[in-house]
């Protein structure tokens, strides 16, 4: 049975072999048991269950004679019914809700309002991250800046959206050397995000499909607390900010990507030394040449060929393009 009907059919609250088997009566004038199981290739005691099942939903009968047979009623009005006291179900539902989230404001007290909440504890923020993430449906608006998050937080991101959800970044150019900030702009980009550079962010910022905004309470300190925003009006302001900072940012060019692995014999097949992957990993950690140069005791000029040469074998123009294939190939992990 095709997987979107079996969806269709747990959403009415039937399984899909009691799906399948209602499908089966409807399309026939009648059917016994050993007709239905030989339909949908289920046990006799499976396709009795399902019928069982479907006779208890008022949705088919059975027909006393000779050897019992079952018949589906006219699925309109049947169905309509089912749907009818589900609906009513999830209404109950609904208001039990409610009243839970009743208790939870009591207990929470000052903590939780209608349009912020307050995270105080270091361990809510990723938590209360990656539910937002999961929960978004169209757009997700990321400015970044250090100092960043731990590499547990980032993994709860990009990796925890949607398919089809678009994804737009803008990273802070001075602090985005940083090894976990080259990870996620990778997964996110290998997800079809878009990703700019801009200098000296007015603030880090998560934006969820401009419902919700996810802020620190003080852009030094992250483990000061965070603040989730559902104010209309406070994410509206929010995502003009974002869009002002978008648009002054510089596009990143992802162009000299290569998607597959590199063809036997081409440059970027070659393997960078030893000391070019010292250097490219100090860089990548925010490390400037001369610093690299004082700790390997090596001129400053020989490391800037290392990273030239690096960019050579990856076909990349630029040190930013170098730190992120660099990272992307592997090449900044230690052996």
């Amino acid at each position: 049975m095709d997987e979107t009907v079996g969806s269709l059919w747990a959403v009415a609250g039937l399984d899909p072999l009691a799906g399948q088997v209602l499908e089966h009566l409807v399309a026939v004038r009648s059917a016994d048991v050993a007709d239905v199981a030989a339909a949908v290739g289920a046990s006799l005691a499976e396709a009795e269950r399902a019928l069982r099942h479907l006779a208890d939903s008022a949705l088919v009968l059975q027909i006393d004679g000779t050897a019992p047979r079952w018949v589906a009623g006219p699925p309109r009005s049947s169905l309509s019914a089912l749907l009818a006291r589900r609906r009513a179900e999830l209404a109950r539902v609904e208001g039990f809700v409610e009243r839970l989230h009743e208790v939870y404001e009591a207990v929470s007290g000052p903590r939780v309002a209608h349009l912020v909440e307050v995270l105080e504890h270091e361990d809510e923020v990723p938590a209360r991250y990656g539910q937002l993430l999961k929960g978004s449906s169209v757009e997700v608006l990321h400015l970044a800046k250090p100092p960043y998050v731990t590499a547990s937080q980032a993994s709860v991101g990009e990796s925890a959206v949607a398919p089809g959800v678009r994804m737009r970044s803008v990273y802070e150019t001075e602090g985005f050397t940083d090894a976990v900030s080259l990870k996620t702009a990778l997964r996110g980009t290998g997800q079809g995000g878009e990703l700019r550079l801009a200098a000296r962010l007015p603030v880090k910022l998560v934006v969820f499909d401009r419902a919700a905004a996810l802020l620190p309470v003080r852009g030094d300190r992250p483990a000061a607390g965070s603040l989730v925003v559902h104010s209309p009006a406070l994410v509206v302001a929010l995502v003009a900010l974002f869009e002002s900072v978008w648009e002054r940012a510089d596009p990143v060019s992802l162009a000299s990507r290569h998607d597959g692995p590199a063809p036997e014999g081409s440059l970027t097949s070659v393997e960078p030394d030893l000391r070019t992957r010292e250097i490219l990993h100090m860089m990548a950690t925010g490390m400037k040449d001369e610093a690299i140069a004082r700790v390997l005791k090596v001129s400053r000029r020989t490391v800037q060929k290392h990273v030239s040469d690096a960019g050579s074998l990856l076909g990349a123009r630029t040190r930013f393009q170098i730190a992120l294939l660099a990272a992307e190939r592997g090449w900044l992990k230690s052996r």
